[in-house]
This record gives C-alpha cells, structure tokens and sequence, in this order.
C-alpha cells in the first residue's frame, strides 16, 4: 500500500496521497489525527482496482492513522513507523511529515 509524500514550498503543507491495492471492497477510507478520525473520509476507487486519494495535511508532526476497508481497519505496511494504541488494543500506522 504506497504513501507519497510530496512537500509544498509555498505553506507548511504537504500532500499524502494513499494507495490501497483493494480490488475485491467496495468502500476504502483513511482516518487518523489528521482528519479527527472520520471513517466517511472514502478514498476513490481506480480502474485497476485500487483506492487512492489524497489530503493536505500540516508538516512537522506525525499523524496516527489506520485505513478502514469496507468496514475492517488495517494498517500501511509501508507506515514511517507504528505506535501502539491502548484504546483500540492495536497498533496504529503514523506518517511523519
């Protein structure tokens, strides 16, 4: 599951983009700190059978944040690193930027 970043020169800002390789769902969102964890924040589905979508979101902090296909939460494989989540009994992915 790709996560690009690309920085913006201009404001504090910098576009991530996510990847979700998930031919077989019907709805894919990502929800995390940086968007107070709104699972309604659907990515759209490409021709190739992947979901992509991508969000300004304010540099240098990290973010915690989990995708939620078609209703079951999973996490970036390919996340800057993981951050354990007492409340969920999980780990969450955590993007830094």
């Amino acid at each position: 599951m790709p996560l690009t970043k690309k920085y913006l020169k201009t404001k504090p800002v910098c576009k991530v983009t996510f990847t979700v390789p998930a031919a077989e769902a019907t709805t894919v969102a990502v929800a995390g700190d940086f968007n107070n964890w709104d699972t309604t924040a659907s990515l759209k589905k490409l021709k190739n059978g992947s979901f992509k979508g991508t969000f300004d979101i304010p540099t240098e902090q990290s973010y915690e944040f989990r995708y939620v296909i078609d209703g079951e939460w999973t996490n970036e494989q390919e996340a800057d690193r993981f951050e354990w989540n007492s409340y969920a009994a999980t780990e969450n992915s955590v993007i830094e930027l």
